[in-house]
């Protein structure tokens, strides 16, 4: 993360929907929308493990006030959250005790090797300077189980209703967004395998039906986000 960045999202532990909500109000839409169906889609994807739900150990880094963790839990066994803002760690755990909670440093994360099954990181690199995301990368393939799967999830540059979300967001204001190649080169050079790139959200996709339809476009570089997803 920039230098100030743990002070400056310790401002956002009690108002983090509120400033989102504010950059999305011209379309209509709430931030709730937008968690919602990313976790469809990546429920869809822990589908793909060779691993019981109940026995998923899953970490979400750059969880922020833990926002998704409701709609997450029932996917996955131990739900598991870092952030570099204490503050916001702290409201994360209020709202969700039974799951874990750890402040780190937005480099080095404070579990062994070989801890996780799954890692999540929902549009937070545009947040982590250039020089520390390959080495936060590579942090989290070193604490993936073997053939462990990492799902990031990201701003599509190229989306105009995304520019704007981005521009008229307070806590964006040093967001540096990544295209979904770079995202995959990242992904390479941590050492993570079998990479792909999905773009989503062509269509406002809530529900299986309507996702089926925004899938149709996964390929191109339409939809307001996307998530790039490799194997450790």
């Amino acid at each position: 993360m920039h230098e100030n960045a743990p002070a400056e999202f310790d401002e956002y532990d009690q108002s983090y929907n509120d400033a989102v909500d504010r950059a999305l109000a011209f379309s209509g839409l709430k931030v709730d929308f937008f968690t919602r169906v990313k976790v469809e889609y990546f429920a869809e994807l822990l589908e793909s493990l060779a691993v019981p739900v109940s026995r998923i150990d899953m970490i979400d880094v750059g969880c922020g006030i833990g926002n998704s963790h409701p709609l997450l839990k029932r996917h996955v066994g131990r739900l598991t959250g870092v952030d570099v803002s204490r503050a916001c760690i702290t409201q994360a755990a209020a709202s969700n005790p039974k799951n874990d909670y750890k402040a780190y440093d937005g480099v080095n994360l404070p579990y062994p090797a070989a801890s996780f099954d799954v890692a999540s990181a929902v549009c937070v690199f545009h947040h982590v300077p250039i020089p520390h995301r390959l080495p936060l990368a590579r942090d989290i393939r070193r604490i993936l189980k073997p053939k462990g799967l990492f799902v990031l999830f990201e701003h599509n540059p190229f989306n105009p209703f995304t520019r704007h979300v981005v521009n008229n967001c307070t806590f964006d204001k040093n967001a540096i967004l990544l295209r979904s190649n770079e995202t995959e080169l990242l992904f390479e050079q941590a050492g993570f395998q079998n990479i792909r790139s999905n773009f989503i959200l062509a269509i406002p996709a809530i529900g299986r039906t309507l996702r089926k339809v925004d899938q149709l476009f996964s390929r191109l570089p339409l939809g307001a986000q996307y998530y790039t997803f490799g194997r450790g």
